[in-house]
């Protein structure tokens, strides 16, 4: 894929870049390296300033910042503006907690290890290559750079070929909150040059948030040269509601569980399973609100729906829907492309879901629902963990034991309950299966590019 900017809401190419020889990448690479010699004996306060002070220009720049993300990958103004701003938030909140969640973790009583003192001690790896995704451009970005650089690691980022002017951007934007050059860098590189950088020896580690494929790449290359690596994949998560649930709060949070960000969210809620009890009350709420929604221009107030970021993206979707259809599915609204320009694809509800259709088993990345009738709970839950993926869930429900059971029984690295999933800096993310290992956000995240040292002193 060329690296250029091309707006998904009109197909037309606005701005294309070149992409750097592998020895300019080699020499990036040296300066992240010898950067990290020095940065990593920073103190806290110093990287905390930084960080702070980038955030403060990243609040300032939203609403240019937001028309940047609009125009490159189709998320409406609004949506955009508000990742903006969460993105500051994040590296707030790892500015004014990093030292905390990496302070030394004393024995209590090191006499029992025959030592004066005994300790374990969190320190930085070193430089950490990200391989990112175009549909949160900047948010996904800072979920591993904010704990990355607070912990005293250097950054590499390898973004999407449809998001450079973001990825530009927020080399930018860090160098000019203070950072030294070095600290983080941008490289404008194909996926063919994700290999040779992952087995450059000054390459630490690795983070990517992606597709299977991508991450199965990654994971084996940095298996190989046994450097440690941190997944978040695809998700197809269920999204049940039970009898007991306040369905009218049920349907209106599911419309935008399913096409948040245009329906390209890893967590969007995609399989949605409901009791036999409330399925019809609840597939007629679920189908006005999706058909009600307003699709078109990104920089519109009024839509609530934009294009999907790339023309192969909308192939994918429409594929998917198109064989299910042909194979007995019913759409119960949207399910034709329309005409005109953009890759647009409209609120799609489909049932009658059968598990020879690919659509029961692959992520759906975009604003297309499958729509479930379940019996009790244990089919729920079967049904909801008949999947390879494991990211998020959903569940709604006021039983005590109905929750609790969703708890303890949905496989996914996330359950929230009479919500939708979120991801917030204080929260661990990630999943299971083949939604890949390791953990974001929270003090989990940051510990994920540490080295905890034991220590031992007789």
């Amino acid at each position: 894929m060329a690296i250029a900017t091309i707006n998904p809401a009109t197909g037309e190419t606005v701005k294309t870049f070149t992409e750097l020889t592998e020895a300019e990448v080699r020499d990036r690479i040296g300066i992240a390296h010898d950067r990290w010699q020095t940065y990593r004996r920073t103190t806290f306060a110093e990287r905390a300033a930084l960080l702070h002070a980038t955030a403060d220009l990243l609040e300032k720049e939203a609403d240019d910042v937001a028309r940047m993300m609009t125009t490159e990958m189709g998320k409406t103004l609004a949506s955009a503006r508000a990742e903006a701003l969460k993105s500051a938030k994040g590296m707030r909140y790892y500015a004014d907690h990093a030292e905390e969640f990496l302070a030394d973790e004393p024995l209590p009583d090191p006499s029992v290890v025959g030592a004066s003192r005994a300790l374990g001690r969190y320190q930085p790896l070193g430089v950490v290559l990200a391989v990112m995704p175009w549909n949160f451009p900047l948010w996904q970005v800072m979920r591993f750079a904010a704990p990355a650089l607070m912990a005293g690691n250097v950054g590499l980022l390898k973004h999407a070929s449809n998001v450079p002017q973001c990825a530009l951007y927020l080399e930018d934007v860090f160098r000019r909150g203070g950072f030294e050059e070095g600290c983080f860098q941008t490289l404008l590189v194909s996926s063919r040059q994700v290999e040779p950088i992952l087995r450059d020896a000054r390459v630490a580690a690795a983070t990517l948030t992606g597709s299977e494929p991508a991450g199965r790449s990654v994971a084996a290359i940095c298996g190989d040269e046994v450097k440690h690596t941190v997944l978040e994949l695809g998700g197809s998560d269920p999204f049940v509601v039970m009898p007991s649930a306040d369905l009218d709060r049920a349907a209106e949070t599911a419309v935008t569980a399913r096409t948040q960000n245009n329906g390209q969210s890893c967590i969007a809620a995609k399989r949605f399973i409901v009791h036999t009890d409330v399925y019809d009350e609840f597939a007629r709420k679920f189908v006005e609100r999706m058909r009600a929604l307003t699709v078109g221009d990104p920089f519109d107030d009024n839509t609530k729906v934009g294009p999907l970021a790339t023309e192969q993206g909308r192939a994918d979707v429409e594929e998917l829907v198109d064989e299910a259809v042909s194979a007995g599915a019913t759409v119960l609204c949207g399910g034709q492309r329309p005409d005109g320009r953009g890759w647009f694809y409209p609120p799609t509800v489909i049932t009658d879901i059968t598990r020879e259709m690919r659509i029961f088993t692959e992520e759906v990345f975009g604003p297309v629902a499958s729509l479930y009738r379940v019996t009790d709970l244990d089919e729920a839950l079967e049904i909801a963990n008949a999947t390879s993926f494991g990211l998020g869930s959903n569940a709604w429900t006021e039983d005590a034991e109905e929750i609790e059971r969703f708890i303890d029984d949905l496989d996914a690295g996330q359950v929230f309950i009479n919500g939708m999933t979120v991801s917030y800096p204080e929260l661990p993310f990630g999943g299971v299966k083949r939604s890949g290992y390791g953990r974001e956000l929270s003090s989990h995240g940051i510990r994920e590019f540490c080295n905890l040292k034991t220590v031992w002193v007789g």
